[in-house]
């Protein structure tokens, strides 16, 4: 077996560890006092996770010249998706009992799930078309137009994270502040690429 393949098993034998042990507590008893919260805000804070993680490999990638974190990213996006699946999940069905006049009312009043919605509807695009045949079938460019809605999807995260919690907002801030350097980054690798080609197209018109 080929150190990407033992790579990428290892790293999906963590990303399922959360979730394991959440069924774990669910059959220990140990979810606490409102186990229904308990797993909404973890499987909500670990699709985060790995949607930040997801948008921090490329930036390492060319920071540190590994190769071997990018052969990660797909799969850290996928997971995202899926916990943030779970998380809409776990509220539309255990918290809200599939009450649709309940949960529209709720979009309604709170901005946070209306917002918190949204994202999850933008991780759709990216998590649908994430394999290689569809990178064939859509094109490079239209399949990386869909692949950037996930730039969208974690800022909505971490605003719907930042206007659920009302007192404590050491955790969402920190996540704020993430993103804030992620996008940061590739602003200037932008300016800083299109300068070359600048330079580029200088020196070819004047030879």
């Amino acid at each position: 077996m080929r150190f990407a393949d033992r790579l990428k098993i290892v790293f999906c034998i963590i990303c399922l560890m959360p979730v394991s042990w959440l069924v774990f507590l669910a059959f220990t008893l140990g979810l606490g006092a409102n186990p229904i919260e308990k797993v909404i805000h973890t499987t909500g804070d670990w699709a985060l996770n790995f949607l930040l993680l997801t948008l921090t490999i490329t930036p390492l990638c060319s920071l540190t010249g590994w190769s071997w974190p990018a052969k990660l990213r797909k799969i850290s996006g996928i997971f995202s998706f899926l916990y943030a699946g779970l998380h809409f999940i776990t509220y539309v069905v255990l918290d809200q009992g599939l009450s649709w006049s309940a949960i529209s009312d709720d979009v309604i009043k709170h901005k946070r799930i209306a917002v918190g919605f949204g994202s999850l509807l933008l991780l759709v695009p990216p998590a649908v078309t994430s394999t290689s045949s569809m990178k064939r079938l859509l094109g490079y460019d239209r399949w990386k137009n869909l692949q950037s809605t996930v730039y969208a999807a974690a800022v909505g995260g971490a605003v719907h994270y930042l206007w659920l919690v009302k007192k404590d907002t050491r955790r969402p801030l920190a996540y704020v502040v993430v993103l804030f350097i992620l996008f940061g980054y590739r602003a200037l690798a932008y300016l800083l690429k299109q300068r070359k080609k600048r330079r580029v197209t200088l020196s070819d018109g004047n030879s």
